[in-house]
């Protein structure tokens, strides 16, 4: 068997009984008891493996974006998908194709927001306020920010704990993370109900300590609410409806063209 330069890849050696990812072979990968899949996943998207801190953070962001319910249109759309007699890989394509800038993208977009702050050579708190300002005045939210279902985000919480104490273990760096609540002190002045950071704001806060690029903190959104998609189209694939809609078949939508009328 020869070699071809028609592919070129650093990712993956594979040959006959010979299969390693950068480099390692991957029984020993099955093999090892710390390696699992954020190691993986960090493997393959940037050539080596993490450390158990890093992988531990890693984890904690792909547990928080697993699943929101049939609220979030992607898993609405999974669902829906499987009573149109799709497979259930088409149902979890559908549900990954509609997590795009608005549904899904809020945290590349706040990943590239910490770049332009950090390279900001002002005061972190007047960087921030120009930054700001640049959203508002192009009529844009803050990316990461406010929830339409959630007062407060329950997801914030335990995971900005979990980068102040891989801050405090040395794991990151932490100017992410002092660039996020930053954001968050000042959008929220003079405000009687707080704007939440979201689900976005806080996984995008771990990916960019950890050193992925905004491109990819998207993908690894995708990746972790493909398992959501997955969950719901196989719970739906057994409830045996055909042809499921947005609503049921007795809600019909407002009709707003012209009145009834004849063909001339």
């Amino acid at each position: 068997m020869t070699r071809s330069d028609w592919w070129k890849t650093s990712i993956s050696d594979i040959s006959p009984g010979i299969i390693r990812y950068y480099g390692y072979p991957v029984e020993q990968l099955i093999a090892a008891e710390h390696v699992g899949m954020p190691s993986m996943i960090w493997l393959m998207t940037r050539g080596e493996l993490p450390t158990a801190p890093q992988a531990h953070l890693l984890e904690r962001a792909l547990v928080a974006g697993v699943d929101h319910g049939p609220q979030a249109p992607s898993i609405a759309i999974a669902r829906m998908a499987m009573t149109c007699g799709v497979g259930i890989n088409s149902a979890m394509a559908s549900a990954t194709n509609v997590l795009g800038d608005v549904h899904g993208g809020a945290g590349q977009e706040l990943m590239e927001v910490f770049q332009s702050i950090l390279n900001d050579p002002r005061p972190l708190p007047e960087a921030v306020a120009a930054e700001i300002a640049r959203l508002r005045s192009d009529n844009k939210y803050v990316p990461g920010f406010g929830h339409r279902f959630h007062p407060v985000d329950p997801r914030r919480e335990p995971l900005v704990s979990a980068v102040e104490t891989a801050r405090d273990e040395g794991t990151v760096e932490g100017r992410h993370l002092e660039v996020a609540l930053e954001i968050e002190r000042q959008i929220n002045l003079n405000r009687d109900r707080p704007i939440p950071m979201n689900i976005d704001g806080a996984t995008a806060i771990i990916y960019a300590e950890l050193g992925f690029e905004p491109a990819l903190g998207r993908g690894l959104f995708i990746l972790s609410r493909s398992i959501g998609a997955l969950a719901h189209a196989w719970e739906e694939s057994r409830s045996g409806l055909r042809n499921k809609g947005p609503e049921h078949r007795s809600v019909l939508p407002d009709y707003l063209g012209p009145e009834p009328r004849d063909v001339p």
